[in-house]
């Protein structure tokens, strides 16, 4: 058996386990019969009796949740009890697999990650919430056409829709204006393109105290293998026009376009501080945080720890610029992340779970969280009201701008049921190309090789 043969046989079996417990419970289910709440909704409950409903979340904001918008949520719908289940997020996917074909479900609702919605859709597990939710469960004026499209896409799959967006998020360029100042570099735009970008790292590697010593340097981003590691390189080749997949999900990555955006994230560790190969997320946005690198390349949640928050941060706002990442040839780069909420399809409550989240993704709804909670709108008509903190204004034209890119270029993770296997060959793969063990061609060609043969069986 063949390496590349080996190792996909491997990630096929890790991405299976749950699926072949997950049918052999359906059957299960199917013998059965719904419930006569599950049939009719389950309505919204009254005074004399509530209905409870309990949300699988990821533990990163399952507790602010529960205890800000939970009750902002009552005031409108006082009979609905929601419990939020904060869950580690290596676990939220096997276990709303299991939930979602559980003859005995605890869970209504579930948080899903960008990549994560065709593997469960393909599993009959999630409602259709455009099809299967009955008209009278939706708002009369739940505004679909208000969301941004990339956002949306996350949780659609096969023509079905099958979540809605709760918390997004892009890719961006954050970058120190005083180090850019002191360095004589002109502020990034949006047409900074990654040629003019990587003409400019060397100068701004400086010592900005006159010792003698390096005390600040060009970029920091995710390098460290993990299955956020390859969007950079993603989001550049994208820009260049060029795609994970073709229509047929054959790989079209293992490219001269390919080849050169991966080997821009090689080069910038050159640029980067001591140690920089051992960044995940929380590494280099320590290093911004102390100005110590002049541009950081992440999510675009991170701003207010950057540049905002007093007790983690030496930057105020002010010194702090925020824009899509460099242009390629198609125009400027990012890469969409995306946590959607969504109801299992086996819920016994499925208008309550619904109700609350269209309230959570409704234009009232996201306002809130936006201006409380400091959630990434998905919708266009938040992202262009005036938001509660002044700071939030050129994030909020940055994140529009993002989601224009991402709509135009498809910048997001593999879109499959084997969605997560992918992801960890390109994760492996990329990561030994940073590490030296062999160089950004051969690295994308063992790559597309593992990934054919996963596909294939």
């Amino acid at each position: 058996m063949s390496l590349t043969r080996t190792r996909a046989t491997t990630f096929r079996r890790a991405a299976s386990v749950v699926v072949v417990a997950a049918v052999g419970v359906s059957a299960l289910t199917a013998c059965g019969s719904s419930s006569d709440a599950a049939e009719d909704g389950g309505g919204l409950g009254t005074a004399d009796k509530h209905v409870k409903i309990t949300m699988m979340s990821n533990d990163a904001f399952a507790e602010t949740w529960q205890e800000q918008l939970v009750p902002e949520f009552n005031k409108a719908y006082p009979y609905i009890d929601v419990t939020i289940d904060s869950t580690p997020y290596d676990s939220l996917l096997a276990k709303g697999m299991l939930n979602g074909t559980s003859p005995d479900p605890e869970y209504d609702l579930i948080t899903l990650d960008d990549p994560w919605t065709p593997q469960l859709a393909d599993a009959g597990v999630l409602l259709d919430l455009k099809d299967e939710a009955a008209a009278t469960w939706t708002d009369d004026d739940y505004d679909w056409d208000d969301f941004n499209s990339a956002p949306l896409a996350a949780s659609e799959w096969d023509g079905h829709q099958y979540g809605v967006p709760l918390r997004s998020n892009l890719l961006v360029m954050m970058y120190n204006k005083d180090l850019y100042s002191s360095a004589g570099v002109p502020e990034p735009t949006p047409e900074l393109t990654w040629d003019e970008y990587m003409s400019q790292v060397p100068d701004l590697v400086q010592d900005t105290n006159g010792d003698g010593e390096t005390d600040s340097w060009a970029a920091g981003l995710t390098w460290v293998r993990g299955v956020l590691s390859p969007p950079f390189w993603q989001a550049a080749l994208n820009s260049n026009g060029g795609a994970l997949f073709d229509d047929d999900m054959n790989p079209t990555f293992d490219t001269a376009d390919g080849e050169a955006a991966l080997q821009t994230q090689v080069d910038l560790l050159e640029y980067a501080p001591p140690g920089a190969l051992t960044y995940n997320y929380n590494e280099p946005l320590d290093a911004f945080r102390q100005g110590k690198i002049a541009t950081l390349f992440t999510w675009g949640s991170a701003f207010k720890s950057a540049a905002v928050d007093s007790s983690v941060t030496t930057l105020t706002p002010d010194q702090v610029g925020i824009q899509t990442m460099p242009a390629g040839s198609e125009g400027p780069s990012t890469h969409r992340g995306v946590w959607s909420g969504s109801v299992f399809k086996n819920s016994d409550n499925p208008e309550a779970a619904w109700t609350f989240l269209q309230w959570m993704s409704s234009k009232k709804g996201e306002k809130w969280a936006s201006d409380n909670l400091g959630s990434f709108p998905a919708r266009k008509s938040t992202l262009s009201s005036d938001p509660a903190e002044e700071w939030l204004k050129p994030v909020y034209t940055t994140i529009q701008s993002g989601f224009d890119v991402a709509a135009d270029g498809e910048m997001w993770r593999p879109r499959s049921p084997q969605s997560n296997a992918i992801q960890e060959i390109l994760a492996n793969e990329t990561s030994a190309a940073m590490q030296g063990k062999r160089s950004a061609a051969d690295a994308l060609a063992r790559a597309s090789a593992e990934i054919k043969e996963l596909l294939e069986d």
